[in-house]
C-alpha cells in the first residue's frame, strides 16, 4: 500500500501558548510508525495561531486515531483535527 501523509490542524488553548514548546512536545509523543515531516503556523484571529503538522505514517499503520490521541494529550492542545490524508 505504501506510506500515508496526514496533515493535522492543532488548535492551542489560547494565544498565550508557547508554540515552540508545543512543537517539541508533539515531536516527543509521536507514536511508532509516525515521523514528522514539518510544521507551519496558520493565523486564525486576534493573535491566535493554529499549528499545522504534516506527518508520514509508515506502511501498515492503519488510521490516525493513535496519532490524534497522542497529540491531544500534549499540554496546551485544545483540539486536533485531520485536514488531509493521502498516499505517497
Amino acid at each position: 500500500m505504501g506510506e500515508v501523509a496526514a496533515k493535522l490542524k492543532i488548535m492551542p488553548e489560547g494565544a498565550d501558548v508557547d508554540m515552540e514548546n508545543m512543537k517539541e512536545a508533539i515531536k516527543s509523543v509521536l507514536p511508532e510508525g509516525a515521523r514528522l515531516h514539518g510544521f507551519a503556523e496558520e493565523p486564525i484571529a486576534f493573535g491566535l495561531k493554529a499549528l499545522m503538522v504534516a506527518v508520514i505514517l509508515a506502511e501498515g499503520v492503519t488510521g490516525t486515531e493513535g496519532l490524534e490521541a497522542a497529540i491531544a494529550g500534549v499540554a496546551g492542545v485544545q483540539s486536533v483535527e485531520v485536514e488531509e490524508v493521502g498516499l505517497l
